[in-house]
């Protein structure tokens, strides 16, 4: 399926070799799908930011509207270092899964480096959320600790999946279907990788290469269960430019900037969460913070296409109770474009 720049939505920055945040040399991602029945619609996401290494990361969080969860932000904020994989999944499935993190750790013998005591190790593993509860019976707890196992053993370089895929399978994004998508910058040397997990945004508000779609296009029977506007968007941002802890950070804040061209407001019910991290080795040189003002753009243009790569990757999905959440109409969106003269 083509994706949006190939469809000619045109989007700044030079892209990866997979546009995807897997261009970010040894960073691994790995999904569990749960499509079952009919509501059971959740899943996981796993991103290993070194690939098998546990040598830690520096890296920070920053964080737009907090109604929302990540586990082990607190330590981050405190230390700077990243020092295991980052997981997504639903709300409710957020306490099994950071468990099964830690089972995994010692199963696998993949324990924090930092974080070792003779034979013994403890862990604070990362585990974001947003709320499936329209498609998923997100209340049955359907996630499982094998499913967390799966996800972190599947995870891979390359070209990874998008849409109804991973924790996000069950989401909606500014009204449409929703759900995980990725894109990624190339900055001299150094590579910027975004992944996103979309649940968030008003369809009113949906804007698509300057254009406000939602002004003209929206879904019909937006449903009441899912209020125009509510959900949350967790965003992990990796690079492998030598970076600080604090220049992270200030990568994470221009994340919001992204979501803003597409529409997002962190309105009051959403969790708009966000982890960005160095796979550099440390310790680093870091860069001039002169030489961030393109890392900046990265970050705001690769988070903005991750979030169309969303919309346009997504499958229309019914789930529990019936709820059919639309996909995206990409013909329709790319007339409004061509209209306005924006395709390429």
């Amino acid at each position: 399926m083509p994706r949006p720049f190939e469809l000619g939505i045109p989007f700044l920055g030079e892209r990866g070799k997979w546009n995807a945040i897997t261009d970010v040399p040894g960073l691994q991602v790995g999904y569990t799908t749960l499509i079952e029945g009919s509501s059971v619609r959740t899943g996981v996401t796993a991103i290993l930011p070194r690939g098998e290494a546990t040598e830690p990361c520096y890296a920070a969080i920053d964080v737009l509207n907090g109604n929302g969860e990540m586990t082990g932000s607190h330590w981050i904020n405190e230390s700077g270092f990243l020092d295991g994989p980052v997981l997504i999944t639903n709300t409710h499935s957020v306490g099994i899964v950071r468990d099964a993190v830690i089972a995994w750790q010692k199963e696998r013998q993949r324990y924090p480096s930092t974080n070792r005591y003779g034979d013994s190790f403890f862990s604070l593993p990362v585990v974001a959320e947003t709320a499936d509860m329209g498609l998923n019976e997100m209340n049955g707890f359907h996630v499982r600790p094998e499913h967390v196992f799966a996800a972190l053993d599947s995870a891979a370089s390359g070209p990874i999946a998008e849409g109804n895929v991973g924790g996000g399978t069950g989401m909606k994004c500014h009204g449409w279907k929703g759900g995980t998508g990725t894109a990624s910058r190339v900055v001299g040397d150094y590579h910027v990788g975004v992944l996103v997990q979309a649940n968030h945004g008003a369809a009113s508000r949906l804007t698509v290469a300057g254009i406000p779609i939602g002004q003209t296009l929206r879904p019909d029977n937006l449903p009441s269960l899912i209020p125009d506007g509510t959900g949350s968007i967790i965003v992990i941002l990796a690079t492998d430019a030598p970076l600080l802890p604090h220049q992270v950070r200030r990568l994470a804040r221009r994340i919001s900037l992204g979501i803003g061209r597409v529409g997002g407001l962190g309105e009051n019910s959403s969790g708009d969460i966000f982890l960005a991290f160095s796979t550099a080795p440390a310790p680093v040189t870091p860069l001039d913070n002169q030489a961030l003002n393109a890392f900046f753009a990265a970050a705001v243009d690769g988070t903005e296409e991750a979030i169309i790569n969303v919309l346009f990757a997504a499958e229309t999905m019914t789930g529990r109770d019936g709820l059919t959440i639309p996909r995206l109409p990409q013909a329709e969106v790319l007339e409004i474009l061509r209209r306005h003269g924006r395709l390429t």
